[in-house]
């Protein structure tokens, strides 16, 4: 593997409980939580009426009317947060070269809201009332194409899509490539806008999705031993990562270090992880071996933590299977249980927040925790802060089928 050095040089992000970066963060640190009943649509008759909205978004701040009737929720979503990323990045007032740039972008359910509108107008009025932006809403690679047209990365450019595990996959390839010599400068994360009642009826058919309606903002409680499943959520969290010495030969504000990534499938179950938590392991142990990392260097994890009864004690399996007793030494939260799950987004979102813990040395509470789970017996950061140096740290994401990937993200050191 080439020895090229991958640092973070801006962040973006548009999310329950933030539309900018500094929002976000201060939300999390205070232990507020994003999730409402949706307000977006009647929910009389649906089993589950909460979810975690983006609230207070205006796209007319971004965009033009001519460009918000030809995108999606979802494209808005990603796109507002690439420009603040950008704009962070310093790169929009840099002649960077363009074919080395390039964008990779997870999503997993992409623009179904526009999708499921556009075939209730096609087949109440006819083909001749579908847009002839459809393709764009339907193709997942047009979130990566948006971007690269917006600030013309003409390097590699493609999705991802593998579920809960989009943007992480997104950002593992963005590493990758960037080590390889592909790209000295990629723009990475994820997007999704899943609140519709199609796609809520999948999840709840799944029995994935908790029934706490009447008191949403405890909906979401990871590791609580009385959590009943996730919440829905939406948004987009954009990265820029760039090749080391590029980003200094510019001078550029450097975030963090991308150090080490790992990934496996569990090849168990379409919907739940394998109990024992052997294969999430393993994407831990690549992501470690990756980086030259001992587990007793690792300081913090930013979990998966989804609130589900599987998930969460098949994770906490996993932590232990690689750190041992180390693994009670470490201080681990989940972004989940303040926000809900972002699907495709999640990834991106949460690494987003283990690169503020890395800065800021302050680890974000797990909410609502009431009721001790002798299964899930770790540090959680359950209902408070915690101050502590966090140099190395994790960020966990396990997708729907046995998808496990592992980002090793350290505090940035010449």
């Amino acid at each position: 593997m080439s020895s090229r050095r991958v640092v973070i040089t801006g962040m973006g992000i548009i999310a329950p409980l933030g539309l900018k970066v500094s929002e976000f963060w201060d939300n999390l640190l205070a232990g507020k939580s994003g999730v409402r009943p949706i307000s977006r649509f009647d929910t009389s008759e649906l089993p589950i009426r909460i979810a975690a909205e983006v609230e207070g978004f205006t796209p007319s701040e971004y965009f033009t009317d001519k460009e918000i009737r030809r995108i999606g929720l979802s494209h808005q979503y990603l796109l507002a947060a690439a420009q603040q990323a950008m704009e962070a990045s310093g790169l929009l007032s840099f002649n960077f070269n363009s074919h080395r740039a390039g964008t990779i972008i997870g999503t997993c359910c992409g623009g179904i809201s526009e999708l499921i509108g556009q075939y209730d107008l096609s087949t109440r009025n006819g083909i001749k009332a579908t847009s002839p932006f459809l393709t764009q809403l339907m193709f997942s690679n047009m979130y990566s194409c948006l971007i690269a047209l917006k600030y013309k990365l003409q390097g590699l450019g493609y999705a991802t899509a593998s579920a809960c595990a989009s943007s992480a996959h997104a950002m593992g390839d963005s590493y990758r490539a960037i080590q390889r010599g592909e790209a000295d400068i990629i723009v990475t994360g994820g997007t999704d806008a899943p609140i519709v009642p199609f796609a809520m009826a999948g999840f709840h058919r799944m029995k994935a999705m908790s029934r706490r309606n009447d008191t949403p903002e405890k909906a979401s409680r990871p590791f609580d031993a009385e959590r009943d499943g996730f919440v829905i959520a939406e948004g987009a969290g954009v990265l820029i990562f760039e090749e080391l010495e590029h980003a200094i030969k510019r001078d550029a504000e450097i975030l963090a270090e991308v150090a080490g990534y790992g990934m496996s499938c569990d090849a168990y179950s379409w919907t739940v992880p394998e109990p024992d938590g052997e294969l999430a392991a393993v994407a831990i142990e690549e992501a470690l071996r990756d980086a030259g990392t001992d587990p007793a260097q690792i300081d913090y994890i930013n979990t998966h933590g989804t609130s589900t009864p599987q998930g969460d004690v098949a994770e906490t399996k996993a932590i232990k299977n690689v750190f041992g007793e180390h693994a009670y030494k470490l201080t681990v939260n989940s972004t989940k249980s303040a926000i809900g799950h972002l699907l495709g987004a999640a990834a991106a979102v949460e690494s987003i927040a283990t690169i503020k813990t890395i800065h800021d040395g302050k680890i974000h509470p797990t909410i609502n925790f009431e009721n001790p789970d002798p299964d899930c017996d770790l540090d959680y950061s359950f209902n408070k802060v915690t101050e502590k140096e966090a140099n190395i740290a994790v960020s966990n994401s396990l997708g729907f089928g046995g998808l496990n990937t592992a980002l090793v993200i350290k505090k940035y050191k010449y």
